[in-house]
């Protein structure tokens, strides 16, 4: 899949699905540098994810000091042409105009995506 480069970041699609509901989640910075995959919960509202009473509240601990965010598990999310389902991501208010979150190691590690910079491409190993 080809990797987007603004604002000096990496940035893909991906699609969520939750609830019978699917959306392409845009502008998710590629970051090697997060053990999780984090999303903006201002992008996913309109389909029903919202924090209830079952997410759990995770902390994270950065440059930018304390955050937290609700864990929630997702029916789907697809990842050009790798799909994983019944699994947990984090959403938060992310803060950002243009970007909606972060892919983490977690999905980039279990889909074994190679990133080749030179070419701006994210491929997997069939």
């Amino acid at each position: 899949m080809k990797i987007k480069h603004r604002y000096g970041l990496l940035l893909v699609d991906i699609t969520l699905s939750f609830n019978g509901k699917s959306k392409v989640i845009r502008n998710m910075v590629v970051d090697t540098g997060a053990a999780k995959t984090l999303i903006s919960q201002k992008v996913v509202e309109d389909i029903g994810i919202h924090v209830d009473l079952h997410d759990r509240i995770v902390t994270y601990f950065g440059i930018g000091g304390k955050e937290h965010a609700f864990r929630k598990q997702i029916d789907q999310v697809q990842i050009s042409d790798f799909t994983v389902e019944k699994v947990e991501v984090d959403f938060n208010d992310f803060g950002y105009e243009d970007i909606n979150g972060l892919l983490g190691l977690d999905l980039l590690m279990q889909a074994g995506f190679s990133i080749d910079l030179k070419h701006l491409e994210m491929e997997r190993d069939n």
